[in-house]
């Protein structure tokens, strides 16, 4: 018997054609009967992609010292934050490398909601609850009863639109609103994870297939980890275990843009701070290949004929080739020229900028 947790929408999944694989903890759809390119091709060409992400944890912060408490224990600056208004943050050891990457969401100004990955939750939790000790704060874990589900594309707002009691238009990019559901309580956030316009929902477990059937029935395609992966990976965005870990900081991931450091003190900062005035030992930088080939995680990359690192997440773009995050010694982030060991061939690539394809995300 498989100890593999499952999504209230596993018997959709399976009745759709999904192929289930271990994920995170949980079986997980890779991709559905049509495949993993069609699926991405559906996304990037003005459909609404259905991505089950209950895999994701939920962690509630409430109480008098909520602010000073999300403060010192994540790295951007909270107290820039509004009401309805989402960022993008980390937690991060005191050696100043990555817990775990996150998103915060102000409900009010004693109560915020978190976004965590699905490997780290019992990691972030024990974690938060451990520093809580030291606030009035309280740290409550609401992943098992929550599901979680993002609509990624140009059609996301039609096809959510007539479920709701609330005006989408309103939900400007990075913000969120309390709604009714289905007559229960949710949220929907504009964030994304795609580079398109979208949403992610988050609602009890009890609507979760009922949502997910209605989301369909107007319009939206089931999308598998695979096609996600490749959406994101055109966006250039980190991926906790790829390119953020507990052995990177935000200096070599190009992360210090959620890394206040004038905010006062935070976990990590003085690690943070010192690596900064050292110098990282490498660096993370965007590379597309100048011949044909696919670029993989963990590939070989080399500059002037010697190692200097490895790719962390690759793929074959439909839009834009061979592409890959890879990071290497500081020397060759900017010059040098580079190639990509692909099955024992030195196959040449060129840095190049993020995204690597065109955002359409609504700002």
């Amino acid at each position: 018997m498989s100890d593999l947790s499952k999504t209230p929408m596993f018997d959709e999944h399976v009745k759709l054609g999904g192929k289930m694989v271990p994920f995170a903890g949980f079986e997980m759809p890779v991709q559905y009967k049509n495949g993993a390119l069609k699926e991405y091709t559906f996304v990037r060409e003005g459909g609404a992609g259905i991505f089950d992400i209950t895999h994701m944890g939920q962690v509630r912060v409430s109480g008098a010292d909520s602010l000073a408490f999300l403060q010192y224990v994540t790295t951007n600056d909270v107290s820039k934050l509004v009401e309805g208004q989402v960022h993008y943050s980390a937690l991060l050891n005191d050696s100043g490398t990555f817990i775990d990457d996150i998103t915060t969401y102000k409900i009010s100004e004693s109560e915020y909601y978190l976004c965590i990955n699905a490997a780290n939750r019992h990691k972030d939790v024990a974690h938060l609850q451990q520093q809580a000790a030291a606030f009035d704060v309280q740290v409550n874990d609401e992943s098992d009863d929550t599901t979680l589900l993002a609509l990624q594309g140009a059609a996301a707002q039609t096809a959510l639109q007539p479920l709701l009691d609330a005006d989408l238009e309103s939900i400007g990019y990075y913000r969120f609103a309390q709604v009714t559901v289905a007559g229960r309580k949710g949220i929907i956030s504009r964030t994304g994870y795609t580079g398109e316009d979208g949403f992610e929902i988050y609602i009890p477990n009890a609507i979760a297939v009922d949502i997910w059937k209605q989301l369909l029935a107007n319009g939206a395609e089931p999308i598998g980890l695979a096609a996600r992966d490749m959406l994101r990976t055109e966006m250039g965005y980190a991926l906790y275990g790829h390119e953020i870990s507990d052995s990177v900081t935000p200096v070599e991931a190009k992360l210090m843009w959620i890394t206040k450091l004038d905010k006062g003190d935070f976990i990590g900062k003085t690690a943070v701070e010192t690596r900064r005035s050292e110098g990282p030992q490498l660096r993370l930088i965007a590379i597309k290949l100048t011949e044909r080939g696919i670029p993989r995680e963990h590939y070989k990359v080399y500059a002037d004929g010697a190692e200097t690192g490895e790719i962390t997440s690759g793929m074959f773009s439909p839009m834009a080739g061979g592409v890959a995050l890879a990071y290497v010694k500081p020397e060759h982030a900017v010059s040098g020229a580079l190639t990509v060991e692909i099955r024992g061939k030195a196959v040449p690539a060129e840095r190049t900028t993020l995204p690597f394809v065109r955002s359409n995300v609504r700002r």
